[in-house]
């Protein structure tokens, strides 16, 4: 295996590494749960929103990734002493207290490299090892060692992980391939879900979940034991997703979980807290300051939604296509999130197989069944001949093309008849020069028109050859390997998202500049390649 770097932060000097992996059993989960610092603006509320009310730093992440030199109930004392100062400065201030999180993290190019070997060298620049974390740090520790994306994202991103996860295997780095899977178990475990990223800040919600597809690419590389091991840890992250929904009524929703007009359950996207997002809290303040017919905790919620989905942010969530203040992603069961959960459902029925727990494996199977006869009840638009999301408030349809449209051929519950009709469509509407669209609109955000994500783009190619549309399949995976050769012919990188209309672009739009490293595209470029070919 390929050795595994420190993160190169300020403050690396402050860290205590373990010289060994701990396995599962001598993990303490109760001792990393209850170590967890609380977010910054909870420590030091009223520092924290000055900070980022006035903007010192360019990108909200920076300041609530800085560490503090000393204990927070401390800093926040001391502030609230000398804020009214004539004296007083606040750059001043958090430089004295504060130790920086430091520049976004880019890997150095390497011009002339072919793109294969640039990635396997990139691997272990972007891998890190946290086993303890520096006091107050909003980092959260992780037993093994893991990869993060790139760029300002210095921690390790759930959905990220499983696409870097494919390309790990593509290098033959299969050693941290099970790191991570139990990376990911142990925070089950310690705080019952898959937070959205390991900071404290992120402990309020998931993202889409893919655990399961983890655990897959584990048993396909080392045998079906692999779902027996982590049985556990898959049924307590569906148990999070489906907490509350055997107490709802028909029309009801409750945190993940909502039940249709005629009891179908599915689930949608939410999160634990209504607050702005710490890394992201005056462009949230703003938004919910333009939406004055609806309170601003239900915006911020919404918005820590379209968060947790992946996507955020999109049209898919908006009532207007050009206005955030519209998001309403609460109020919507996505079509990829319930094919998702369709895919948990059937591979923690594959695991209790494995351990011939049969009324286990039955159980799973009939909720399985369940959910794909709502998807294709409810999410199916049989008039435009694609998969859809779900508003459960309205009781109605969302009638967008996005790409979300293929998870169902992803995760195989679509009918032979139902795919046939989605690549139409998909070949039709979202086919670009550069791969498969996000969606149609194109309105600055960044999980819209121009731009093409890598996590959908192996989606569609999966989920297209599955039934046995591989033609449209290598037009969307050579198009997109295309794209990503030509951004790197221009300036040996990688990026995280891609402009598909063909000018060899990197992809823009959203809270921040684009980043490069990049995780996902990493892994699935590597797929690609193995899989076209140059």
């Amino acid at each position: 295996m390929r050795p595994i770097y420190l993160a190169s932060l300020s403050f690396t000097a402050l860290l205590c590494v373990a010289c060994s992996n701990p396995s599962p059993a001598t993990w303490s989960y109760e001792d990393a749960r209850s170590r967890a610092n609380v977010p910054p603006d909870q420590a030091y509320p009223e520092l924290f929103e000055a900070v980022q009310g006035k903007q010192l730093f360019t990108d909200q992440k920076h300041f609530v990734d800085a560490l503090p030199k000393r204990d927070p109930s401390k800093i926040r004392a001391d502030y609230l002493a000398r804020r009214d100062s004539a004296d007083f400065d606040l750059n001043e201030f958090v430089k004295d207290n504060f130790i920086e999180s430091g520049q976004a993290q880019s890997p150095a190019p390497q011009p002339g490299v072919p793109i294969k070997e640039h990635i396997d060298n990139l691997w272990p620049v972007l891998s890190r090892t946290y086993p303890h974390v520096p006091r107050y740090s909003s980092l959260l520790p992780l037993p093994l060692p893991y990869v993060v994306p790139g760029g300002r994202f210095r921690e390790m991103y759930y959905w990220d992980s499983y696409f870097t996860m494919l390309g790990l295997e593509q290098s033959g780095e299969k050693a941290q391939i099970r790191q991570m899977t139990d990376n990911f178990a142990y925070v089950i475990d310690t705080y019952g879900h898959i937070p959205n990223g390991n900071r404290t800040y992120y402990l309020s919600r998931s993202q889409p979940p893919f655990f399961a597809y983890m655990v897959e690419l584990q048993a396909h590389i080392e045998g079906d034991q692999a779902y027996g091991r982590y049985l556990p840890q898959l049924q307590k992250e569906y148990a999070y997703w489906m907490a509350g929904a055997q107490a709802l009524k028909a029309g009801e929703a409750g945190k993940h979980v909502v039940k249709l007009a005629d009891g179908s359950v599915l689930n949608r996207y939410w999160d634990a807290s209504a607050t702005p997002r710490q890394e992201s809290w005056l462009q949230d303040l703003k938004t919910a300051g333009q939406a004055p017919d609806r309170s601003r905790q239900e915006v911020w919620r919404d918005l820590r939604a379209g968060a947790e989905s992946g996507w955020d942010f999109s049209s898919r969530w908006l009532d207007d296509d050009k206005n955030l203040a519209t998001i309403r992603t609460t109020s919507i069961a996505p079509v990829d999130l319930n094919s998702l959960m369709y895919h948990l459902e059937r591979t923690i029925a594959k695991a209790c197989e494995t351990i011939q727990n049969s009324p286990c494996t039955q159980a799973y199977g009939q909720r399985a069944a369940q959910r794909q006869r709502a998807i294709e009840t409810h999410l199916w638009n049989a008039e435009g001949g694609y998969y859809v999301d779900y508003d459960w408030q309205r009781n109605r349809q969302r009638p967008a093309l996005t790409a979300a449209t293929l998870f169902p051929l992803y995760t195989g519950l679509a009918s032979a008849e139902h795919a046939n009709r989605t690549a139409d469509a998909v070949r039709e509407g979202l086919l670009r020069p550069g791969g498969i669209a996000t969606t149609q609109v194109n309105n600055g955000q960044q999980w819209d028109e121009p731009n093409g994500w890598a996590p959908l783009q192996w989606v569609a190619v999966e989920g297209l050859e599955r039934y046995g549309q591989t033609e449209l399949a290598r037009q969307i995976g050579s198009r997109f390997l295309q794209q990503v050769q030509a951004v790197y012919g221009k300036e040996d990188k990688l990026v995280e998202k891609y402009d598909l209309s063909g000018q060899g672009d990197g992809g823009g739009g959203g809270e921040y500049e684009l980043q490069d490293g990049f995780g996902w595209t990493n892994g699935v470029t590597l797929k690609l390649l193995q899989k076209y070919g140059g």
